[in-house]
């Protein structure tokens, strides 16, 4: 499970048919604190907006998440975060 913000959304003209209904948004991952490059991530929790810091899954969980519908899908937002607490060293 990996962390990030949203940072848009993404509106598409075509999509798979196991997409329908999924909303699909522009995640910006963090790695050891500091922001990435930008993915595109379905939206399991189907409440996220921009600016949310959530949990994300990739790879074959990311598609699992939705049972058998299993949508084409290399990233999922999974839930949110609220806050966090960092130890200092």
């Amino acid at each position: 499970m990996f962390t990030g913000t949203v940072a848009g959304t993404v509106v598409t003209t075509r999509k798979d048919a196991r997409l329908q209904g999924i909303p699909l948004l522009l995640l910006r991952p963090l790695e050891e604190g500091k922001r990435t490059r930008l993915l595109v991530a379905c939206d399991a929790t189907r409440q996220a907006g921009v600016g949310d810091f959530v949990t994300y899954v990739t790879s074959k969980e990311a598609a699992l998440l939705f049972g058998e519908l299993a949508p084409p899908s290399d990233a999922t937002i999974t839930g949110f975060i609220d806050g966090y607490n960092i130890e200092a060293r």
